[in-house]
């Protein structure tokens, strides 16, 4: 189990409401932002305190993992300059009685606040610019000490579900939703051929003429190495709902993958380095990629990559894999 503090001012009631987390992925000119990056290594299981209006107001379980997603409607006008796409992560928030005044109490968090990524200043003020930050164990305990028994409540429950969803992960609905509606559009585009469209469609599932294509480069799967077509899933490195419709069909954005490595893949547990090194997300679960078949204790190079699939990897590694990048912490 790990504690996030997120600084909820713009969105809390929405968030809350809903019981979600989102943030943009980037900033507004591009560059990546360590407080959005975090969302990528929340796991089902986690607390997360939520900061608003100078209080811990609420609790929060994490119930699945950080997956893209269109922005809420709900947020309205909040957020203006803020990506249309981004991270949201499924949260069971409990409104606290008890809504501790941190600055109230610095004597007792502050030397456990971290040097870097700190939630709050010195004085208990919460830092501008800050959405999701991690906090470490005294920290969260402090506050737990603090707010008494709902939060020991809010902590047992968390490691319920955290055995709950690993076991059973939740669906991704808005990704669902999301790819369902891009499909309808192309299916009633007549400026598309008809050809045209029913390869695109089928290319959501990797059949078709993207399968066609995936087969001319690569032969095997590049983690197990079976043959076997029949046992191959023609996998989008871009996923099909990101690419544009010449990349929904590009081979080079595909690799042949078994199902348990596709699954991997597709889900941000495991990416790859343009040199064709193996990366495993902090948040997968060693043991169950081992019985995978996944090497996890020493280095996996799968072989290299086109330039094609060195661009495609790139975006992978930036939007699905469940990894913050550029991100070290003291």
């Amino acid at each position: 189990m790990r504690y996030w503090w997120v600084n909820q001012n713009q969105t809390f009631r929405q968030e809350i409401g809903g019981g979600y987390l989102w943030s943009p992925k980037r900033n507004r000119n591009g560059n990546r932002n360590p407080f959005y990056e975090f969302m990528r290594e929340v796991a089902p299981g986690d607390i997360v305190f939520s900061f608003w209006e100078t209080r811990i107001a609420a609790l929060g379980i994490v119930s699945g993992y950080c997956r893209e997603s269109p922005k809420p409607e709900e947020f309205g006008t909040a957020g203006t300059n803020w990506s249309q796409i981004g991270w949201k992560i499924d949260v069971q928030w409990r409104r606290l009685a008890n809504a501790v005044r941190p600055k109230d109490h610095m004597d007792r968090l502050r030397p456990h606040l971290a040097r870097k990524y700190a939630p709050l200043t010195a004085e208990g003020n919460g830092l501008q610019g800050v959405y999701l930050t991690s906090i470490g164990t005294m920290l969260a305990w402090a506050l737990f000490g603090l707010i008494g028994t709902e939060a020991t409540q809010v902590a047992d429950a968390g490691q319920l579900v955290g055995e709950i969803e690993y076991d059973s992960p939740a669906p991704e609905r808005d990704i669902e939703e999301w790819e369902r509606r891009i499909e309808m559009d192309i299916s009633s585009d007549v400026a598309i051929r008809e050809t045209e469209r029913a390869a695109l469609v089928q290319a959501r599932r990797g059949q078709g003429l993207f399968r066609h294509n995936v087969r001319s480069i690569e032969h095997a799967c590049r983690i197990t190495r079976v043959e076997r077509l029949e046992h191959l899933i023609a996998s989008h490195i871009q996923p099909w709902r990101d690419s544009s419709n010449e990349q929904r069909l590009d081979g080079e954005n595909g690799l042949l993958l078994t199902p348990t490595a596709d699954h991997l893949f597709d889900k941000g547990f495991i990416s790859f380095e343009d040199s064709g090194r193996l990366i495993v997300s902090p948040v997968a679960d060693k043991m169950s990629l081992k019985r995978m078949g996944i090497e996890t204790e020493k280095g996996v190079n799968v072989g290299v990559f086109s330039e094609g699939q060195r661009q495609y990897l790139d975006f992978h590694r930036d939007n699905v894999l469940r990894m913050a990048r550029g991100i070290t912490t003291v």
